[in-house]
């Protein structure tokens, strides 16, 4: 069966399409747009009307390339900036007039558990895992080994903390202590919540955790085949937010595998995966490509 997932978060639209036989899943096209949906959102509580326009022509090239590619079945899910949006619903109908299907406004705990279900497939690691899926407004963390065990959402993600304390280019050293302490207690209770410090494995997904690893592995231009369950040591974590939150917003978009729109918000990112190592006391975070698209790609089929 061929199936499209999509995945609208608060910094990116993401597209899989994909053919699903039994447990295997193939790609046929994966894709990624930077729209910030959530601009704004924790300070406003609203999805502005120009961010909604972005995923709008996100989405219409989406809708088309769907639509070539013969898809049968179609699933959209929209995670932590149309849940804390009061005007969530001109979103839904944005998405319903040019995708033809609703999306689905999932929990944390759901997209825990996609996340989770993406992330484990052929992963050749101990369980119990400690997976944590760090996005544009939230971090969810997910214990299991076969199957999700406990999940969380925690609202601590890269814009979010960008956007409530990261205000100079580069960060004051004051920024980053009230963005560490946010943070700390965030995955201190996230940590508690899903009894991740006895996990064997740690598992990192999602934009932030895959471009720390392609800084780590010092590549040239991005590779997703060597990024994908590639281990980044906890030390180089470490030293990359460090020096990610020293430069200039313009330093980071120089770096030759970070995407444009995401360099004014890794550095929130790098110091949230910093502070899961510190804390969950792992050594290192397998890095993983897959994530909650192929959750929900599966989950279609």
């Amino acid at each position: 069966m061929r199936v499209a997932a999509i995945d609208c978060g608060t910094n990116a639209i993401r597209l899989l399409i994909a053919d699903v036989t039994g447990d295997e899943l193939t790609d046929v096209a994966r894709r990624m747009e930077i729209v910030r949906l959530g601009e704004g959102v924790d300070r406003t509580g609203l999805l502005a009307p120009a961010a909604i326009e972005r995923t709008r022509q996100a989405l219409l090239g989406y809708a088309a390339e769907i639509a070539e590619l013969g898809v049968s079945r179609v699933r959209m899910c929209a995670t932590s900036a149309s849940r804390d949006a009061s005007n969530a619903q001109d979103f839904r109908d944005m998405v319903r007039g040019v995708l033809g299907v609703d999306p689905e406004v999932i929990t944390g705990e759901e997209e825990a558990q996609l996340s989770f279900l993406g992330a484990v497939q052929g992963l050749d690691a101990d369980g119990p895992y400690l997976v944590y899926d760090l996005g544009g407004g939230s971090t969810e963390f997910v214990t299991g080994t076969a199957t999700v065990e406990r999940a969380i959402s925690m609202d601590i993600g890269c814009v979010r903390m960008t956007e409530r304390h990261l205000h100079s280019d580069p960060p004051t050293w004051a920024e980053i202590a009230a963005a560490r302490a946010d943070i700390t207690a965030a995955v201190d209770t996230a940590l508690a919540a899903v009894s991740g410090h006895s996990a064997k494995t740690l598992v990192g997904l999602a934009g932030t955790v895959t471009t720390v690893a392609a800084l780590a592995h010092d590549l040239e231009v991005y590779d997703s085949q060597r990024i994908h369950h590639s281990r980044v040591e906890s030390a180089d974590v470490s030293r990359l937010a460090q020096e990610l939150l020293k430069m200039t917003v313009a330093d980071r978009r120089a770096l030759p595998v970070m995407h444009p729109g995401r360099a004014d918000v890794i550095g929130a990112g790098a110091l949230i995966m910093q502070i899961i190592q510190e804390r969950s006391g792992h050594a290192f975070v397998i890095a993983s490509e897959h994530d909650i698209l192929d959750g929900i790609a599966f989950g279609l089929a």
